[in-house]
């Protein structure tokens, strides 16, 4: 049976987030020698920066300034992860610095200056400040989180809450790296439900150990349309051992390996005519040991509608409501006949075992049935050919 999990595991939303993590940029007044604000002409040499640091809820119309009180500038650099680096003027004297990229709104940026005193000695300066949230701000849920473990065909996958018209932008500020390294791409789609999403991938599954960090610097990146990031995130995460599953629906058999040695071959009944299990690889999304499986949510209705409450060790395959699951009264049909309504059934000991072995990120592949599954149903990423998936690039 095909059936809709409440809340898939393995799955978080990340919360609007606090603004990009700093990176260096320098601005200074585009005068001839005197400083933005009188206030600053005094005192001992230095570089002073304005806005001042530490400060937030900066107006994004500010410009900043970079002035050495009592010499000259060398260097000015102001950078924020997402927005990137702003550009700016000197004035003759090379005293200040005034920059003249606009801000952007929900961004921290990073002033590095030096310059030398008019006695010779040197100066410089570094100072953080933070810019007004953004009227109209995106975040991305991505999977997976932080810290976890997870399977050999996990792809990095982010789905928005707005719509990503600049989806270039967007994707320049997305950076995945892993040890041992891989060659992958970034791929976009609509997710099933109707949003735009952005999943990366290697060309081949990931080898087991394999350490991988997503970078998303997004705080403050124009998607298009006046709406801008808000999040800034580092998210590592490692692939465990390679579990596997191959279900033939015509010996009606699943074989489960674990790094490459066959553990188990399981009788099963795959999706009967009209109802067929979808052919190609299909990734665990996440498993309960008990759901109610509702035909109504998947939209099966009449002769063949069903009702069941607490169907035992249920792992999720795709959104759509694949599942691997006992079924126990189907227990005359278990590598016999093809009898389910899409699901892959199995006894009650059997699901139990294959509950305990996998997890999030297994690819289960599903050979000899009809109507391969989506890229965006659930994670059938793999289903798409390389030079296809490459394709779906924003930066291609």
């Amino acid at each position: 049976m095909r059936q809709r999990l409440p809340a898939q595991l393995g799955r978080r939303t990340a919360p609007p987030l606090a603004l990009a993590s700093a990176a260096a940029v320098l601005l200074a007044a585009c005068s001839s020698g005197g400083g933005a604000d009188g206030g600053d002409k005094g005192g001992p040499p230095a570089i002073v920066v304005h806005p001042e640091a530490g400060s937030g809820n900066v107006p994004v119309g500010q410009k900043v300034t970079v002035r050495a009180r009592g010499g000259s500038l060398t260097s000015v650099e102001v950078v924020s992860p997402g927005p990137g680096r702003l550009s700016g003027i000197w004035s003759e004297d090379r005293s200040v610095w005034t920059s003249t990229t606009p801000l952007a709104p929900g961004a921290t940026y990073t002033v590095r200056a030096n310059g030398k005193a008019d006695g010779g000695s040197a100066l410089d300066k570094t100072a953080s400040f933070t810019t007004e949230a953004p009227k109209n701000g995106f975040v991305g849920e991505y999977h997976p989180d932080k810290g976890m473990t997870v399977g050999i065909a996990m792809p990095v996958s982010i789905t928005f809450n707005k719509p990503i018209r600049d989806k270039a932008a967007v994707e320049r500020k997305l950076q995945v790296t892993a040890s041992p390294a891989v060659q992958g791409a970034w791929s976009w789609m609509k997710d099933r439900s109707g949003k735009d999403r952005i999943d990366y991938r290697p060309e081949r599954y990931w080898q087991p150990g394999t350490r991988v960090t997503l970078r998303m610097d997004l705080a403050g990146v124009n998607a298009g349309g006046g709406v801008y990031g808000t999040q800034d995130r580092v998210v590592n995460f490692l692939i465990g051992d390679a579990v596997t599953s191959t279900v033939n629906v015509t010996t009606k058999t699943m074989t489960v390996a674990r790094n490459g040695r066959t553990l188990r071959t399981l009788k099963v009944s795959s999706g009967k005519k009209g109802y067929e299990t979808w052919n190609g690889t299909m990734v665990v999304l996440g498993k309960v040991p008990t759901i109610r499986m509702d035909s109504s949510t998947v939209r099966i209705f009449g002769p063949e509608a069903y009702n069941l409450g607490a169907v035992k060790w249920d792992v999720q395959l795709t959104t759509s409501g694949t599942y691997v699951h006992a079924a126990p009264w189907n227990a005359e049909k278990f590598g016999v006949v093809n009898g389910s309504h899409g699901c892959i059934g199995m006894s009650t000991s059997d699901a139990e075992w294959f509950y305990g072995r996998v997890d999030l990120g297994d690819p289960v592949t599903v050979v000899h049935s009809v109507d391969t599954v989506a890229a965006n149903n659930g994670y059938g990423d793999w289903n798409v050919a390389w030079t296809a998936w490459k394709k779906g690039s924003a930066l291609n």
